[in-house]
C-alpha cells in the first residue's frame, strides 16, 4: 500500500492510493496514519478494504508528512563511503547517529526556509525507514519485522551550523521545515528490497545527486537494530538512513548551497518524488 495524508498543515487526513493513482479517503476508517495503526495488523486490515468503495478525493490537495505524530526522528551520518569522501570524512566504524527535532517537519512539497543568517544550506536525498512495531534490544535478522514502511526522506542541513558553530551536529539539522517527508509511506511489502532502489536530488533542473542505496555502508537491518541497543523504537518513529555523494558541500572546486528562489525535486524509485520551493525564513 501506498498510505499518505492529505489537508492542510494541522488539518491532514489519512489516504490510501488506489490501483488508477488516486486518492481514496480512509478517515472514515482510522483516524490519522500514527504509530498505533501502523502494526502488522493494522496494516492487514486496512489490506483488507475494497478502495472502490472508498471515497476519491478531487482535486490535486496538499500532500502531507505520510506519517503522524512522529516521536522521534533519528538520522544517520556518513552512510554511503563516496559521500564520506567527497565530505572529507573517515568512513564511520558504526553509525553516526543524530537527531532532527520533529518540528522540522513539513509535506513533500512544502516550502523549504533558509535560516535567518544561514549561507550554507544544503540538500540530502535519504531512504526513510518508519518504525511500526516497538524494538528493543532486537537482532538485525529481525529488524525489519519492525518496519512499518518506507518513504522518501530529504534531510535539508545547515553546513555552518551543523560543523562550524561546535556542539554536535543536531543544531544544522533540525532548523524549521529540514525535514520533508513522503509523499507516502510505501509498506514494506511493496519493497522488494530496500537496498537496490535507486534514489536523486536535481535543484532547478541541474542533476547532483543519483546514487544507489545498495552502496549504504551499514543496511536497515544493521541500523533498526544498532538503534534499539541505546533506545527503544516506538511505532510512528522515522529514521533517515543517510544521503549518497552530489551534496552541495561535496561540490568541487567550490561548494554549491541554496539560494531563496530555487527548487529541489528528489525521489526514490517506487517511493515518489518532492518538490520544494526554497524560500528566504
Amino acid at each position: 500500500m501506498k498510505l499518505l495524508r492529505y489537508g492542510q498543515p494541522g488539518q491532514e487526513k489519512p489516504g490510501v492510493l488506489d490501483e488508477n493513482g488516486a486518492i481514496r479517503d480512509l478517515s472514515a476508517t482510522i483516524g490519522d496514519l500514527t504509530g498505533a495503526n501502523l502494526s502488522d495488523e493494522a496494516l492487514a486490515r486496512l489490506r483488507q478494504l475494497d478502495l472502490s468503495t472508498l471515497p476519491v478525493v478531487d482535486g490535486n490537495p496538499r500532500i502531507g508528512p505520510c506519517v503522524a505524530a512522529i516521536g522521534k526522528f533519528i538520522c544517520i551520518g556518513l552512510n554511503y563511503a563516496d559521500h564520506a569522501a567527497e565530505s572529507g570524512m573517515a568512513v564511520p566504524a558504526e553509525p553516526i547517529v543524530f537527531n532532527k527535532w520533529t518540528s522540522a517537519v513539513v509535506g513533500p512539497n512544502d516550502d523549504v526556509k533558509i535560516p535567518r543568517g544561514s549561507g550554507k544550506t544544503d540538500w540530502e536525498v535519504e531512504l526513510g525507514v518508519v518504525i511500526g512495531k516497538q524494538a528493543s534490544y532486537i537482532e538485525a535478522a529481525d529488524a525489519l519485522d519492525h518496519v512499518a514502511g518506507f518513504c522518501v526522506i530529504n534531510d535539508v542541513s545547515e553546513r555552518a551550523y551543523q560543523l562550524e558553530r561546535g556542539g554536535t551536529w543536531d543544531k544544522g539539522k533540525g532548523c524549521d521545515t529540514f525535514g520533508p517527508i513522503g509523499p507516502w509511506l510505501v509498506t514494506r511489502d511493496e519493497v522488494a528490497d530496500p537496498h537496490a532502489l535507486g534514489l536523486w536530488l536535481e535543484v532547478d533542473g541541474k542533476r547532483y545527486q543519483n546514487g544507489n542505496t545498495a552502496t549504504m555502508i551499514f543496511r536497515v537491518p544493521e541500523i533498526v537494530a544498532y538503534l534499539s541497543r541505546f533506545m527503544t523504537l516506538y511505532p510512528g518513529d522515522v529514521i533517515a538512513t543517510g544521503t549518497p555523494p552530489g551534496v552541495g558541500m561535496g561540490i568541487k572546486p567550490e561548494a554549491v548551497f541554496l539560494r531563496a528562489g530555487q527548487t529541489m525535486r528528489l525521489g526514490i524509485d517506487g517511493l515518489g518524488e518532492q518538490t520544494q520551493r526554497v524560500i528566504g525564513a
